[in-house]
């Protein structure tokens, strides 16, 4: 009995241990990504401040200091950027800065991409649902998915949809897929309540799945 009861310490303990340890690769990605944007502006202002308080400039040489110090940094840029772009003339250097990326042909084709693709998901769920289940990668398994775009197939007339399915728990990566619309499973979950359930490696779903499409 005793090797049954450690084994079963040690399962309680991993299932205990495994959310944290996934919430912890989550915050450290995004963490890492939004310092090491503000790592430049963080050594300015750290060189900045040791010719005025060499002090106060000698505290911000620790690792983490300064790492929290970018981190801040890039979200009041991040919100100043957010109130210029909500402003008249913030829109317009905005555009103005869209120009000028469309005249440098691969900058422009990732820019243009990405800055689509976060179009296509912030829009409102429209006759075909944003969040989708798919079979993926073999009939029978059911992957959730976001529909970027829906086009129409040259000869057949067909709809197909794009669909972009995030991979678990970071899903910053993922895989596009391209079928046809009537073998999306339309679903009535929120961008929210998807993401939820792909970074919970589905822990967090609903209790029932909506029906899979029956072919005719």
């Amino acid at each position: 009995m005793r090797p049954l009861r450690v084994k079963r310490y040690v399962l309680t303990g991993l299932l205990t241990f495994l959310p944290l340890w996934v919430t912890w690769l989550v915050f450290k990605f995004v963490f890492g990504v939004l310092a090491g944007f503000g790592a430049p502006m963080a050594t300015l202002v750290r060189r900045a401040l040791g010719l005025a308080a060499p002090d106060a400039a000698a505290a911000l040489d620790h690792g983490w200091i300064l790492a929290i110090l970018a981190l801040l940094l890039t979200m009041l840029g991040l919100y100043l950027v957010g109130w210029l772009a909500n402003r008249m003339i913030g829109r317009r250097l905005i555009g103005a800065f869209d120009g000028l990326l469309t005249r440098i042909p691969l900058v422009q084709t990732i820019y243009g991409g990405t800055k689509k693709l976060m179009a296509a998901l912030q829009q409102k769920p429209s006759n075909t649902q944003r969040v989708v289940l798919i079979d993926f990668p073999r009939p029978g398994m059911k992957v959730a998915g976001f529909v970027t775009r829906v086009m129409t197939e040259e000869g057949s007339g067909r709809e197909m949809a794009a669909v972009y399915i995030p991979t678990t728990p970071n899903p910053t990566g993922g895989y596009l897929v391209v079928v046809p619309v009537d073998e999306l499973t339309p679903t009535d979950w929120t961008m929210d309540q998807a993401m939820a359930f792909i970074i919970s490696g589905g822990a967090v779903a609903p209790d029932t799945l909506p029906a899979s499409r029956v072919p005719l």
